[in-house]
């Protein structure tokens, strides 16, 4: 069987047993009840504002509020792949499942590499049907687009693939439970270094700000974070928190994300996800 054949096999098997583990179920039920407790809150934000959002102070709100709302479909997605990657991985490994495979002529990283895109593809096709679903219903109630869309739903997409890959390196070496839970502590632990960096940031304090900084080429999730918000929100919501104001609210992003730090994502990736498949190819099954 040829590699590519192999990886995608292995990936369209990895979908199927997402969709097995009722892991879509759960994940669609989450999403319904976030629309419509989003839906209500922009309603609500539509009749106090007399039907549009045409003050500043509207458009504000209405920024912080749908991202506020997407970061709780990031944190879904992040959930979801991060305890998926554990059992679809390490499980298989206990129960001598990679093993029946791994014995025929196939590469332990053609197989450590179509499970890597099956969950990549779940949480990220998630993410972003999620994310328009959302965008949608904020249009409908309130009649506010964010200006780049489709940039911002990418870097969601982006910020739940550098999740998971984290959470299959750490399945190659944990317990599948283990790998879950400290892929999802780093995601949260990161993103309190980022909002603690950018008080930093606002007060002026370099030693302060460096942590946010740090946090976010260690593990480049609440960077790709910060560019998503500022792609969704308005582009008068920085002048209405005072320019540098965005820096420490955690629903703001204060700027585009740079040429630069996507490279530097996309690397992470590449290094992390050769770090699983050394790691992968090295365990004893």
């Amino acid at each position: 069987m040829s590699t590519v054949r192999t990886v995608t096999t292995v990936a369209a098997l990895t979908l199927r047993e997402a969709v097995r583990r009722r892991v879509l179920l759960a994940l669609g039920a989450l999403t319904v009840v976030l629309l419509a407790l989003s839906w209500w809150g922009f309603s609500r934000l539509a009749a106090d504002s007399g039907g549009t959002l045409t003050t500043g102070e509207a458009r504000l709100t209405a920024s912080i509020v749908l991202n506020l709302v997407m970061f709780g479909y990031s944190l879904i997605a992040a959930l979801g792949t991060a305890f998926l990657a554990g059992p679809t991985l390490s499980g298989e490994t206990e129960s001598g499942t990679a093993l029946a495979v791994l014995a025929r002529p196939v590469r332990r990283s053609a197989f450590l590499l179509g499970k890597w895109l099956g969950l990549a593809v779940f949480g990220s096709g998630f993410v972003v049907l999620a994310g328009l679903a959302e965008c949608l219903v904020v249009r409908a109630a309130v009649g506010y687009w964010p200006p780049e869309p489709a940039t911002a739903l990418a870097l969601l997409a982006a910020q739940t693939t550098v999740l998971l890959t984290l959470a299959v390196l750490l399945a190659t070496a944990v317990s599948p439970m283990a790998s879950g839970v400290v892929a999802v502590g780093l995601f949260c632990t990161t993103w309190v270094a980022g909002v603690v960096g950018g008080v930093g940031e606002t007060v002026g304090n370099a030693a302060v700000e460096r942590v946010g900084s740090v946090s976010r080429v260690l593990l480049p999730t609440d960077g790709l974070w910060r560019g998503a918000m500022n792609a969704f929100q308005d582009p008068t919501a920085l002048v209405a928190m005072g320019g540098d104001g965005g820096a420490a609210f955690p629903f703001l992003g204060p700027a585009p994300l740079t040429g630069g730090y996507l490279a530097w994502a996309a690397v992470w990736v590449v290094m992390v996800g050769g770090l699983a498949a050394v790691s992968f190819a090295r365990r004893d099954l």
